[in-house]
C-alpha cells in the first residue's frame, strides 16, 4: 500500500521547525544599535578615554616638572661649587650633546599592570636638609604656589637626598623610599600611575570611569653638572571623563547627532533595498499559494540587483510550475477522453463477442464476430498510435538542452523517410543549431509527417538567420487549416482526422521539444497550404 506524500512521515521532517525567530528588521535594529553603542562601549569598557585623559594629565605634569627643574638647575648651579650633589648619572642616563630634542613621552596605561597601591607616607629623613637647598626651596616656593593656583598639581621639591624643600605638606620629610622618586635620584625620569583615596565620596555615576579613582605622579630629576641636585616631584588626579564631556558637550552632541543620522540613513538604505522587497515577495508567494494569476507580475521594487535576479527567477519558475500545473491537468482531462472511447468500444464488441459464445443458436454471425474482432484491432491500433505519442510527448516535454548539429544531414534523413515528398530547400542552410540531430529529426519528421497526412505533395524548407536563432519555414501544398481550427492544432489530442487515426499530439511533440531545447513555432497564413515558422537556437 502506498502512502501518501503529504502522509509520509519524511516529509513532516522535511518542513521548517516552527520557533520563534527573529525578523530581518529586528536584525537590522540590532545591528545598527549595536554599531551606534559601539563607540560608547569603547569609551567605558576599554577605557579608550580614560588612557586619553592619563596621557593628556602626565604630559602636563611632564612639562611643568622639567621647567621647574632647569629653574631648579640654575639656583643650584648660581651656589656655586660649595653646595653638596647627589649621585651621578649612569652612563646610559647622561644624554647625547647631539641631540637637539629628547621628548619623554607619557606611556601611563590603566588596561597594564601600571596600577600601584597608595603612595607610601613620608618618613623622617635620615639626615637634616643643607641651608642652601632649603634656601632654594624658599626661593621657588612662590613659583611652585602660583604654578599650583592655576595647574591644580600637587608640588614638591626634594633635595639629593630626597627630603622635601618646597611644597605646600610634607617639608622636612623624605620621601626617598617610594619608588618613583627612588629611580628619579638615580638621574632617571619615572612616572607612577597609584590609587587614589578620595577626601570623600564620589556621585554613584562617576564609579564608571576609573579615572577619577588614580592619580598621576611625575618624578624628574634635577641634573646638574652630570649629578642629581634634586627632583621635582609633582601629582594629579587626571581630568574626570564625564566632566570632560560635559565641557565639551556641544561637540558631543553633534558628533552624536551625526551618528545617528548616518545610523538612520542607513537603517533606511536597508529597510527599502532589503527588508521592503522581501516582504512583498513573501506577500507574493502566499497570493501564488492562493491561485491568484496576478502574482506573477513584477514586483514594484526590487532594492538591489541580486534581489531582482533572485525574486524574477522566483516568479518565473512559479509561474511555469503553474502553467506545468494547468498544463498537466488539462492534458491529464484529454487523455481520459481519449482513451474512454477505444476502450469503451473494445469493452462492448468484446462483451457481444462473449455472449455469441455462450450462446450459439441466438448469437451472431461470422461477418459480425469478424467486424467486431476488426474494430477491436483498430482501437487496439490507436491505443497503440496514442502510447507511442505519448512516450514522444513525455520525450519531449524532458529534452535535455545538449547537443548541436547542421540541417545538410538532416535533408538527408527526412528525404528518406518520405520518399514519395518532393523536400525543397531554399536559403541559408549552413547554421549549426543548439539541438541535437535525433531532436531536430523528430521536430522537422512531425512536421512533413503532418503534411503528408493532410495531403501535401510538396514541402519547403526555407532557412534564414535573425537575432541569435535560425529561423526555419516549412510550408506545404497540402490542405489549408480553418480559421477556427488555428488557435487548437497546437492542443493535445486535438486532431481533425480522428476517423483515419490521428492522434492529435504531433505537433503538440514539436511544440514541447522546440520550448524544451530554447526554441519555438508558430502558425503562419500563406497563401495556400500550410506554412509554420520554426526557431532554432544558434550555436
Amino acid at each position: 500500500m502506498t502512502v501518501p506524500l503529504a502522509k509520509h512521515p519524511d516529509v513532516k521532517k522535511l518542513r521548517v521547525k516552527q520557533k520563534w525567530r527573529p525578523s530581518l528588521a529586528m536584525i537590522i535594529f540590532a545591528v545598527l544599535t549595536t554599531v551606534l553603542a559601539l563607540p560608547l562601549v569603547g569609551l567605558f569598557f576599554f577605557r579608550l578615554y580614560d588612557n586619553q585623559l592619563l596621557h593628556q594629565t602626565q604630559a602636563e605634569l611632564i612639562a611643568q616638572s622639567k621647567v621647574l627643574a632647569v629653574i631648579y638647575a640654575r639656583e643650584v648651579e648660581a651656589k656655586g661649587a660649595g653646595i653638596p650633589l647627589g649621585a651621578p648619572l649612569a652612563k646610559g642616563a647622561q644624554p647625547d650633546p647631539a641631540d637637539r630634542f629628547a621628548p619623554i613621552r607619557p606611556a601611563l596605561d590603566l588596561a597594564s599592570n601600571d596600577l600601584l597601591a597608595r603612595r607610601p607616607d613620608a618618613r623622617p629623613p635620615s639626615a637634616p636638609p643643607d641651608p642652601a637647598y632649603l634656601d632654594i626651596g624658599a626661593r621657588l616656593q612662590p613659583i611652585v604656589d602660583e604654578t599650583q593656583r592655576v595647574t591644580l598639581a600637587g608640588f614638591r621639591l626634594l633635595d639629593p637626598n630626597g627630603t622635601v624643600i618646597a611644597g605646600q605638606q610634607e617639608m622636612g620629610l623624605s620621601l626617598a623610599h617610594i619608588e618613583e622618586v627612588a629611580e628619579a635620584l638615580q638621574g632617571q625620569y619615572r612616572g607612577a600611575l597609584r590609587t587614589r583615596v578620595r577626601d570623600k565620596p564620589p556621585p554613584p555615576i562617576y564609579s564608571i570611569s576609573r579615572g577619577t579613582g588614580v592619580r598621576v605622579y611625575s618624578a624628574m630629576p634635577v641634573i646638574v653638572s652630570g649629578r642629581v641636585a634634586g627632583v621635582v616631584y609633582l601629582f594629579r588626579t587626571p581630568s574626570n571623563i564625564f566632566q570632560h564631556l560635559y565641557e565639551e558637550r556641544g561637540k558631543f552632541i553633534l558628533a552624536a547627532l551625526a551618528v545617528l543620522a548616518v545610523t538612520m540613513v542607513i537603517g533606511f538604505v536597508f529597510l527599502r533595498t532589503i527588508a521592503r522587497p522581501m516582504h512583498e515577495l513573501i506577500q507574493r508567494i502566499a497570493e501564488i499559494g492562493r491561485g491568484n494569476r496576478d502574482a506573477f507580475r513584477p514586483l514594484s521594487h526590487y532594492g538591489t540587483r541580486e534581489f531582482a535576479l533572485l525574486s524574477g527567477s522566483f516568479l518565473d519558475m512559479a509561474e511555469r510550475l503553474s502553467d506545468r500545473s494547468d498544463y498537466i491537468s488539462t492534458f491529464a482531462a484529454h487523455l481520459t477522453h481519449e482513451l474512454k472511447s477505444p476502450l469503451t468500444s473494445i469493452k462492448g464488441a468484446s462483451e457481444l463477442l462473449l455472449d455469441s459464445i455462450e450462446q450459439p443458436d441466438g448469437g451472431l454471425t461470422d461477418a459480425e464476430r469478424k467486424t467486431f474482432l476488426a474494430n477491436i484491432l483498430g482501437d487496439t491500433e490507436r491505443l497503440e498510435a496514442m502510447a507511442h505519442r505519448l512516450r514522444d510527448l513525455a520525450r519531449a516535454e524532458n529534452s535535455q538542452q545538449s547537443g548541436s548539429t547542421a540541417f545538410e544531414p538532416l535533408l538527408g534523413d527526412l528525404r528518406s523517410r518520405f520518399p514519395k515528398l518532393t523536400i525543397e530547400t531554399s536559403g541559408k542552410l549552413d547554421y549549426t543549431i543548439a539541438m541535437s540531430a535525433e531532436n531536430a529529426l523528430i521536430v522537422l519528421s512531425h512536421l512533413i509527417d503532418n503534411a503528408v497526412r493532410h495531403r501535401a505533395t510538396e514541402v519547403n524548407l526555407d532557412a534564414s538567420a535573425i537575432a541569435g536563432a535560425a529561423k526555419v519555414t516549412v510550408s506545404n501544398n497540402g490542405d489549408a487549416i480553418s480559421e477556427q481550427n488555428r488557435d487548437r492544432i497546437f492542443d493535445a489530442f486535438f486532431t481533425t482526422r480522428r476517423d483515419s487515426g490521428g492522434t492529435g499530439m504531433g505537433l503538440a511533440i514539436v511544440q514541447s521539444m522546440l520550448r524544451a531545447n530554447g526554441g519555438s513555432i508558430r502558425l503562419l497564413r500563406p497563401d495556400r497550404g500550410a506554412a509554420f515558422e520554426v526557431q532554432f537556437p544558434i550555436v
